[in-house]
């Protein structure tokens, strides 16, 4: 524990001591509920709270007005006097638990939709497209100018009157304080463009409204760009100049340091770095902050693992570290750390499903932590249950492996069956492609907490109906996920799959031709695979854009990469049929629009759709089992024990779970595992 002591000690701002250096940023995972923050939002918090963290800062993009809509995040508005109730119940429990907690406010600019709320025009300092959201936006005026700068101290206001130690504003990411100093974005030639001079202006009367509303005591939080890393924008030299002038003014206590912008979808991937990018990239940028400028200084930027952030804090980079994403995939981090078990953290992948499923409408959900934003339905800890039951486990991938410990950590007498020679199941063969090997920490993670439990792990035995049946199970789980899927076309017996290419059983071929009819991570991944080793690629696709299913922060670094390696990209188009030509491959392609065929002479077809089922297990239990396989969905979802008794005979319950059921992705696997195991 002593290599990580600098992350343990306490950081005192103004009147409030923080136990240790380790916060998490605000963020936007859509829990609010009609603009509030909920017995939902609060939990996912708390729960951070609980697990040792020093400070929980939410509200991420929270609004200060009604053109800067909460809705379009599913987010916070701090501009109605009705939130200070639920800041006050917020803050109390935090406090219970003995960590710090502060709100972000916000106003979005052109960073928004104008269709969601209110339906009030946008407002920029300049009139133009915003891309991300492509929406367009009206020239400030000086009206709406006053009234957002009283509507920031008026929030700030409320998040003090709310009981909060803080409140951090959004001076970054595109926002409108952003759009204003951005040359790129302000093109005015008043007296609020023009100059940086001009430029910082709107920036300065926020922040002198905020502290004027707020007075001396209470911390005020900068979220900030070190560098904006975007042509036209400001350069790390230009803001040091711009964050050194605001801390020069006494009005700010933090500067929490960012990088990049979000201009463009490959800009909110850098800015959200995934799995593809090295851990601390952007800590330099910090550092210097901290260099030039006396305020406390915070960062957040892909800090995974305690080493890293350990570091940060002890080598003077910054006074406090963010691990955002890393307290989704394990909100007790903190607590681990300080009873000495490190090697129990379930450590963030960067899969960025988090916020990828923002960026496509969804809520915030951890690819491997299923219990995250789930804290009233789905506890992070299980309970005991009141009979042990002996549980046999078909199956060691994730769904299997997570049934098995959350059976084990209620109390069961746990069997799990893996017909390979070592646990994780279809992730193994994902985390071979090229920048997706972090996946396999889930596994890893996975497979060192059942071996740590007395659970009877039996590698190399395929689970039959006999083995089952003789371990004499009160119930059984079926979780032996699924094969390749290549889809139905004509000549099918002559494409190969995604995971033939991947699990080195077929060598890519020399001119290929890859149909993703799945939208997802498999096409890609599979397309850079073969690319690398010197496969000339077209990805076809019957959707509309080549990875459809993913949100910007992953189809960005794929797409970044499929043009780097030189992948043909053609959208639109469907595989009919494959025929074989002398020594080549004739495919029959259909656009799904015109209707109009085309042809490729090609070497090699890789066809991706999926998976299905390997149920047979299952179906051979069925009649033997006392539910014949029924879920009860009602007791399900309500966290009810499963009680359908359709076969008096039956001598076990029965269920599948993960791919066996339907193939989906590994949230689900592990989600249906957990919930099922929670009532068992």
């Amino acid at each position: 524990m002593a290599q990580f002591e600098a992350l343990l000690k306490p950081l005192t701002i103004k009147n409030l001591t923080i136990r240790n250096r380790v916060m998490s940023t605000s963020h936007s995972p859509a829990y609010a509920d009609a603009g509030m923050p909920g017995e939902r939002y609060q939990r996912y918090h708390l729960e951070k709270a609980k697990g040792g963290i020093g400070l929980t800062m939410f509200g991420g993009s929270a609004s200060v007005a009604p053109d800067s809509s909460a809705e379009a995040f599913g987010q916070i508005s701090v501009s109605e006097d009705r939130v200070v109730p639920y800041f006050q119940e917020f803050s109390r429990r935090v406090h219970d638990e003995g960590a710090a907690i502060m709100c972000q406010i916000t106003h979005m600019g052109k960073r928004n939709r104008w269709d969601t709320a209110d339906w009030l025009p946008l407002v920029a300092p300049t009139q133009m497209r915003e891309p991300a959201h492509r929406a367009f936006a009206k020239e400030i005026e000086d009206f709406d100018i006053e009234r957002i700068i009283k509507a920031f101290g008026a929030a700030a206001a409320r998040c003090k009157e709310g009981g909060l130690d803080g409140v951090e504003m959004m001076f970054d990411a595109s926002h409108l304080v952003e759009q204003f100093l951005t040359p790129s974005n302000n093109l005015r030639t008043d007296e609020w463009g023009g100059s940086l001079e001009n430029r910082e202006r709107f920036g300065h009367l926020v922040l002198q409204e905020v502290r004027r509303a707020v007075g001396d005591d209470f911390i005020i939080s900068l979220r900030v760009t070190g560098d904006s890393l975007l042509d036209g924008g400001l350069t790390q030299e230009e803001m040091i100049g711009v964050l050194k002038r605001y801390a020069d003014s006494g009005l700010v206590d933090v500067m929490n340091v960012m990088h990049g912008n979000t201009e463009t979808h490959h800009a909110l991937a850098v800015m959200i770095p995934n799995m593809a990018y090295p851990p601390a990239s952007f800590l330099y940028l910090p550092s210097a902050v901290k260099q030039a400028c006396d305020v406390t200084v915070f960062h957040a930027g892909r800090i995974a693992d305690l080493a890293t952030a350990d570091r940060a804090v002890a080598e003077g980079h910054v006074d406090m570290i963010a691990m955002t994403r890393a307290h989704m995939a394990d909100p007790h981090l903190m607590k681990k750390l300080t009873e000495d078990r490190v090697d129990d953290v379930r450590q963030c992948v960067g899969a960025n499903y988090c916020i990828d499923r923002i960026y496509v409408g969804g809520d915030a959900l951890c690819i491997q932590n299923p219990s995250t934003g789930r804290e009233q339905s789905l506890p992070h800890v299980l309970p005991k249950a009141t009979g042990k039951r002996r549980i046999v486990v078909a199956g060691g991938g994730v769904a299997g492996m997570e049934a098995a410990r959350a059976a084990a950590e209620r109390g069961h007498d746990v069997v799990l069956y893996e017909k390979a020679d070592r646990l994780g199941g279809q992730v193994n063969l994902a985390a071979r492609a090229v920048w997706r090997e972090n996946l396999s920490g889930i596994t890893r993670w996975l497979a060192q907490q059942v071996e740590k439990k007395p659970i009877d792990i039996r590698l190399n035995t395929a689970a039959t109906p006999e083995n089952v049946e003789a371990d004499e199970p009160d119930l059984v789980v079926v979780a032996t996920g699924g094969l390749p899927n290549k889809g139905l076309f004509g000549g099918d017996d002559l494409a190969v799959s995604a995971w033939d290419v991947l699990a080195g059983t077929v060598e890519p071929g020399e001119n290929v031709l890859l149909h993703d009819d799945n939208g997802q991570h498999q096409g890609p991944s599979v397309a850079q695979f073969m690319a690398t080793r010197g496969s000339q690629v077209e990805l076809a696709t019957p959707d509309r854009m080549v990875a459809e299913e993913m949100g910007s922060t992953n189809f960005s670094v794929h797409l970044a990469e499929m043009y780097r390696l030189g992948v043909v990209m053609s959208p639109n188009l469907r595989l009919t049929a494959i025929r074989r030509d002398g020594n080549k491959l004739r495919a029959t392609l259909r656009n799904e629009f015109s209707l109009q065929e085309e042809e490729r002479l090609i070497d090699q077809v890789v066809a991706e759709h999926g998976t299905l089922p390997v149920d047979d297990l299952y179906f051979a239990l069925k009649p033997h089992s006392s539910n014949l396989g029924e879920v009860d969905l009602d007791a399900l979802i309500e966290g009810r024990a499963q009680a359908i008794v359709n076969n008096e005979a039956g001598r076990f319950q029965l269920f599948r779970i993960g791919d066996c059921v339907a193939g989906r992705n590994i949230h689900a696997a592990l989600y249906d595992a957990r919930r099922l195991m929670r009532d068992a």
